[in-house]
């Protein structure tokens, strides 16, 4: 086995089994490391480990006249980062220190809505990237709530076992206190059910609906990370993040004919010019927009017969 072989196996094995990534994400991390090898052409561990920021600069430098934007420079930095780590590990040399490099910028603003497909694709691909069957099922169905139903990331992980069980709406409680009912597309019924029924933590009205690892609520931080991970695996850009799934589900039902005020009730938006922001189209009554317009509901039969079967990742 020749050193490039030798440094890449136990990097793969490694993502594999200790850290259960998806086969997806294992290649994605492999072909970025092995472009670094080609690059540095390390003998071995300790070689990798003393790779400085200077190398890395270079590297990138290079990666960038191939044409790559700062997202995937970003990405690429990343998923470096933790190689070298694993390698400093491995060389055993303790003042081998990861590389401080800062990545390339990547501006910041309203999230851009994803299509509808990129939206199941992400709650799918979160659940086959998952360590364990319910977490998995748990990532997607939070997903499927701020897509499905325009929920805050906050206000998802909020819930409680007193909203159970699960009727057409569901009553959320958003910024500053205020309360509103939002209707449930049976996918995002179908997606919780799911999760309630792989979940090894029985559900109690007083705590969380969505459970962390050791049981505790779940933490916003363990969503957009996994978040992340499967949007580096489809190819998505940074902008899409847990937040850009609601922004979604305004831009797609104004597209689809749903009226600012209707819109504003939905998203829990205290004043209208909130809305606004989304876009500029009026009509029709909030519920029968929702269910007639809403991109999932039209394809809830047929997407509900596609669910993918989960594994997936964190705490």
């Amino acid at each position: 086995m020749g050193a490039k072989a030798d440094l890449l196996e136990p990097w793969g094995a490694y993502l594999a089994q200790d850290r259960r990534r998806s086969p997806h994400t294992v290649r994605a991390y492999l072909a970025t490391a092995a472009r670094l090898i080609d690059a540095v052409a390390p003998q071995d561990w300790a070689a990798l480990a003393r790779i400085d920021a200077k190398d890395l600069r270079t590297h990138l430098a290079a990666r960038r006249n191939d044409g790559i934007g700062n997202v995937s420079a970003a990405r690429e930095l990343s998923a470096l980062k933790a190689f070298l780590t694993f390698a400093r590990e491995k060389s055993g040399i303790a003042q081998a220190l990861p590389p401080r490099l800062k990545g390339p910028r990547v501006k910041k603003g309203l999230p851009r809505p994803v299509t509808p497909d990129e939206a199941v694709n992400l709650a799918a691909m979160v659940e086959e990237d998952a360590s364990r069957p319910w977490i998995g099922a748990r990532d997607r169905a939070v997903l499927l709530l701020l897509y499905g139903a325009g929920l805050r990331i906050a206000e998802a992980l909020s819930l409680s076992g007193a909203v159970l069980p699960l009727g057409e709406t569901l009553v959320v409680t958003g910024k500053g206190g205020k309360q509103r009912m939002v209707p449930l597309l049976p996918i995002v019924r179908d997606g919780i059910a799911d999760y309630l029924a792989k979940c090894p933590w029985p559900m109690e009205r007083d705590k969380a609906l969505f459970r962390g690892a050791k049981g505790g609520a779940l933490a916003q931080g363990v969503v957009q990370k996994a978040v992340a991970r499967a949007r580096v695996v489809l190819g998505l850009p940074a902008t899409a993040t847990p937040h850009a799934l609601r922004h979604s589900f305004a831009t797609h039902l104004l597209g689809a004919g749903a009226d600012l005020r209707s819109l504003q009730e939905l998203l829990g938006h205290a004043s209208l010019s909130s809305t606004q922001i989304y876009t500029r189209v009026d009509a029709a009554t909030m519920l029968d927009v929702y269910r007639n317009a809403h991109p999932r509901e039209r394809g809830a039969d047929k997407t509900a017969g596609n669910r993918p079967n989960g594994a997936d990742a964190s705490s």
